[in-house]
């Protein structure tokens, strides 16, 4: 029995169109626009090419059997075509898959530390140079919005904006990938300030926002309480000694943001919001996840922000995602950018998931 995939043909239409669009200069007069465009174009341009390649094996099986009846050597091909045919109809499943909507998006990644003193805000440090080392092997661009160092080189609390460069398929953007680091990480090592050698165990907790754009959430100015001060801790006199660092209070949720990481004050505003939009943004997605957590319960475990999600024994050199029951022993290359195992492995689950759910 042939799969249906008639859907396709409206969305094949849809691309034609989007084309045209784009091949209009007026469209790029409208920056929004013109991205909102893009980001759809990329979407459905994998899934239209799946679906033809589908088309042309179907026809390329079909006329093998046809000539078979003259020359058994086609029929050979024809089994070939076959085994060709079915693999692009599963791989074009999984694509039709609905997608979680703000997949295509940047990421702002927040990573804290936990209750284990300087140890948590080394860890912390290590996690931020890992995933930069990633972005950067996945070629995302990345910027420091805030960072609260401590007193050993660590960090108490920073926030990196992670982004694509140009628009790319949902399934390439940072969302897509980085979405599964949400929760409290784990590590157990000797900390560089225990004496006996002991192993200890501490946490650093990791949360990814989906980066907002200005059309994705909508903030009333009335709504805001900015607040500026004196920033304190590294960054030179001049960070120092005027009032640079802003704090943000948006009064109706009581989301508060802070930043004082740039020597402005206009530019600490800025990323500020930043952080603000996606907290907001990462709010009502996570709200409207809640209510339907029978539908989507993937989902709502992957934002589950208390959950222990993996362990970096550095002992033993091993990596162990609870979740999935994934495990490495080279810790080392995770720590060095190697997440794409582990990432796959959650994305796999997730799409396991999905599919099974669409056949209850």
């Amino acid at each position: 029995m042939q799969p249906d995939f008639s859907k396709v043909e409206a969305m094949s239409a849809e691309l034609t169109e989007l084309e045209t669009k784009l091949s209009d200069p007026a469209t790029h007069g409208d920056p929004n626009e013109a991205r909102r465009i893009g980001k759809r174009h990329a979407e459905l341009r994998p899934v239209v090419a799946k679906w033809r390649e589908w088309l042309q094996l179907t026809d390329d099986e079909q006329a093998a059997r046809e000539m078979g009846a003259e020359d058994p050597a086609f029929l050979e091909e024809a089994e070939t075509l076959l085994v060709q045919r079915d693999e692009a109809a599963e791989k074009l499943q999984e694509m039709l898959i609905p997608r979680d909507p703000l997949d295509g998006n940047d990421v702002i990644l927040e990573i804290k530390a936990g209750a284990g003193g300087e140890e948590s805000a080394l860890f912390a440090g290590d996690l931020m140079r890992m995933y930069l080392k990633y972005a950067e092997k996945r070629g995302w661009v990345t910027q420091v919005l805030e960072a609260e160092e401590s007193d050993m080189g660590g960090y108490k609390d920073i926030a990196i904006a992670v982004k694509s460069k140009g628009v790319v398929p949902p399934e390439d953007a940072p969302y897509a990938n980085l979405k599964f680091e949400g929760g409290v990480h784990r590590v157990q090592r000797v900390p560089v300030t225990e004496s006996q050698g002991r192993i200890h165990t501490s946490a650093a907790g990791v949360l990814v926002l989906p980066e907002a754009e200005e059309v994705d959430v909508t903030i009333d100015p009335n709504d805001l309480r900015i607040d500026v001060y004196r920033s304190s801790g590294p960054g030179g006199q001049s960070v120092n000694t005027t009032d640079s660092a802003v704090r943000i209070t948006h009064v109706p949720t009581g989301i508060v943001v802070s930043c004082q990481n740039e020597k402005s004050q206009l530019q600490n505003k800025e990323s500020a919001m930043r952080i603000l939009r996606a907290r907001m943004l990462a709010a009502a997605e996570e709200a409207a996840m809640a209510a339907a957590s029978d539908v989507r319960k993937s989902q709502v475990r992957t934002v589950d922000r208390s959950e222990r999600i993996r362990t970096y024994n550095f002992p033993e050199n091993r990596l162990a995602d609870h979740r999935v029951g994934f495990k490495s022993n080279n810790l080392d290359q995770v720590l060095n950018g190697d997440l794409d195992p582990v990432i796959n492995a959650c994305i796999e689950a997730d799409t396991k998931d999905k599919l099974a759910a669409l056949g209850e």
